[in-house]
C-alpha cells in the first residue's frame, strides 16, 4: 500500500501516544516533556500504581488495553490517536526542547518526509552512555503521518511496517531516555524480556550450549565492538545485562522445547 499526504491543514496537527505499565515513578515527566502537543494518549494495561490518574491529571487520554504483545499494543496506540500527525513516546523517555521545536517543523513543512527515526540518548547508572550501541540508539520511527506506519506482531522487539514509498528521514535532535533507575529494574526487565523474547525461539534448534555461546558473542558484541568499555562501570553492567537477557531468553525456549522432561526426573 502506498501512502497518500492528508491536505496542509490537517497535517499541522500532532498527537503523542505513550505506552506504559506501571510506571508512576516516570510518566508524569514523559507528559510534561509533551505538553505542546495537540493531544497525548497513554495506552495503560491496567497498572496497578496510579499510572493512568497520573495521566489523565495531566490531561493525557487514557485508553486501557490489555498486553499481548508490544506490536499488538502499538498498533491499538496507532488507532487510539486522533490527529494527522504521531510521535510515540515511551515512557522512560523525555522530549527535549530541541526534539520538540524540530517536530513542529516537520510537521509545519509540506515537503516534509512521511516517517522519521529519532536519535535517543541514553543515561544509566548517572552519565549518557555514548557507546554500548546506545547511541544514537533508533528503536523505530519515532514521527510519521498517521497511516504511513504500523507495526507487525511480534510480542517483544516489534518491527515496523512503512506504508509510503518515500524514504525515512532522520531527525537531528535527540530525545533522551532512562531505561533503568536501578539494577533490580535492569534484572526485571530481562526476565520479562527474555521471556516474551522466548517465544520468538520457538522453531530453532535449541541446545544449553548455544545458549551460552549466543549470550557469550553479545556480551563481546556489545562491550568490545561497540566499545562498551569506554563507558566504565555503566558499560560492563550493559554488556552484561544483554548476557543475561540473551541467555535467559535461549533457556526459556529450550526449557519449553523439553517439556515435563525438563521439570521432573524419569519424565
Amino acid at each position: 500500500m502506498i501512502f497518500t499526504n492528508p491536505s496542509a491543514d490537517q497535517a499541522k496537527r500532532l498527537s503523542v501516544y505513550i505506552i506504559a505499565f506501571n510506571e508512576a515513578e516516570k510518566v508524569r515527566a514523559t507528559i510534561e516533556s509533551v505538553r505542546w502537543a495537540d493531544e497525548i494518549v497513554l495506552i495503560d494495561s491496567w497498572s496497578t500504581d496510579g499510572t493512568a490518574q497520573i495521566a489523565s491529571d495531566l490531561g493525557a487520554k487514557v485508553v486501557q488495553v490489555k498486553f499481548t504483545g508490544f506490536g499488538d499494543l502499538r498498533n491499538q496506540a496507532l488507532q487510539a490517536c486522533s490527529h494527522e500527525w504521531i510521535f510515540s513516546l515511551d515512557a522512560d523517555e523525555r522530549c527535549t526542547p530541541g526534539a520538540a521545536a524540530e517536530i513542529r517543523r516537520i510537521v509545519n513543512d509540506t515537503n516534509s518526509a512521511d516517517a522519521y527515526w529519532t536519535p535517543r540518548r541514553n543515561y544509566f547508572m548517572g552519565r549518557w552512555i555514548k557507546h554500548s550501541g546506545w547511541y544514537p540508539n533508533y528503536r523505530q520511527p519515532q514521527l510519521f503521518r498517521k497511516g504511513a506506519l504500523s507495526y507487525d506482531q511480534k510480542p517483544v522487539h516489534e518491527g515496523y511496517i512503512v506504508h509510503s514509498d518515500k524514504p525515512i528521514g532522520v531527525m537531528r535532535e535527540a530525545i533522551w531516555q532512562f531505561p533503568f533507575k536501578n539494577m533490580a529494574e535492569v534484572m526485571q526487565k530481562a526476565n520479562r524480556y527474555s521471556t516474551l523474547g522466548a517465544e520468538k525461539l520457538k522453531d530453532r534448534k535449541l541446545s544449553m550450549g548455544g545458549a551460552l555461546g549466543h549470550a557469550a558473542w553479545t556480551f563481546v558484541k556489545h562491550y568490545l565492538f561497540k566499545r562498551g568499555f569506554l563507558d566504565g562501570w555503566a558499560g560492563f553492567v550493559i554488556a552484561l545485562s544483554h548476557f543475561e537477557y540473551t541467555f535467559y531468553r535461549y533457556v526459556k525456549a529450550y526449557e519449553t522445547s523439553r517439556g515435563k522432561s525438563w521439570r521432573e526426573p524419569g519424565g
